[in-house]
């Protein structure tokens, strides 16, 4: 039973993001240090995420709206997120 619960906590969601006014805000995930590749190459500055639908969002450089939050900006394609401790072990 201790290895399926290692395995299902190893799943990520289908979306997640990192602003925590979102309903798909999952801090335990975000602090075991998910990283994100997306068309192959990894990427730092990725706020949410969906894999079913293939989309990352990204900050658009240090702009600003009206409430402070950064810009962001959709972008398409294939996404893989992971345990950056998992991989470097």
């Amino acid at each position: 039973m201790n290895d399926k619960n290692e395995t299902m906590s190893d799943a990520f969601p289908d979306r997640l993001s990192t602003n925590p006014k979102s309903p798909y805000y999952n801090e335990e995930l975000l602090q075991r240090d998910v990283g994100i590749r997306f068309k192959g190459a990894e990427k730092t500055n990725v706020e949410e995420y969906c894999i079913s639908e293939g989309w990352v969002r990204v900050t658009a450089g240090n702009a600003k709206d009206r409430y402070g939050n950064p810009l962001t900006i959709k972008v398409h394609g294939p996404v893989e997120p992971y345990f950056r401790d998992k991989t470097e072990s």
